[in-house]
């Protein structure tokens, strides 16, 4: 993924990205071996979250000592070059699931049409694919059984969605941590819970 000409590197908080900057544990996702560091700040965001609410974030700019390839940090409650968060667009994708159009979906997240059409044009196979074994990694790391008992209805939408669902669900129990599903699969996605554009 690019920004601006930047590698992005999803992380599960900006919060905790800082702190494995400080700990000096995050390593070049180009050249593997290289160390981060931070090398300021990217353009200020404010990303329109559910309920009509905005988040603002700066993403973190950081530097490989040993490359010296520069790379941001996004938060996993946001998708790279989108003007909504994780939540949004999972939302959308959730209606879709029911059996809604894009503009009855536009009209139920208050979100424009053209905005909800694109979205939904960026599922082709492949990715759906691709998020299917982003999620099935997951949940074989943290439950294997629950995977075994998901059954394949046929749409690939449902399935990717169901086992990226029950991967969070299982990394919220077992690690006791707080954050918001789609927070979540964000990560396990790698901020691409929708296809780069063609």
């Amino acid at each position: 993924m690019s920004w601006t000409g930047s590698t992005v590197i999803v992380a599960r908080t900006t919060e905790l990205a800082e702190q494995l900057l400080a700990d000096r544990e995050l390593r070049c996702p180009l050249c593997r071996t290289g160390q981060l560091v931070g090398w300021g700040y990217g353009r200020r965001r404010t990303v329109r979250d559910r309920d009509g609410t905005t988040v603002t974030v700066r993403p973190r700019r950081t530097r490989c000592q040993s490359c010296s390839s520069t790379h941001i940090v996004m938060p996993a409650a946001l998708q790279p070059r989108h003007a909504d968060t994780t939540a949004v667009i999972g939302t959308a994708l959730l209606h879709k699931l029911k059996g809604l159009g894009y503009r009855s979906i536009a009209a139920t997240i208050d979100r424009p049409v053209s905005t909800v059409r694109r979205w939904l044009r960026r599922l082709p196979p492949a990715h759906l694919e691709r998020l299917y074994q982003d999620g099935t990694r997951q949940l074989l790391a943290l439950n294997p059984d629950t995977f075994s008992a998901l059954r394949n209805t046929g749409n690939m939408l449902h399935h990717a969605l169901a086992i990226l669902s029950a991967a969070a669900h299982w990394d919220r129990h077992r690690y006791a941590i707080d954050d918001p599903p789609w927070t979540l699969i964000g990560m396990y996605t790698r901020g691409r819970l929708l296809a780069p554009p063609a």
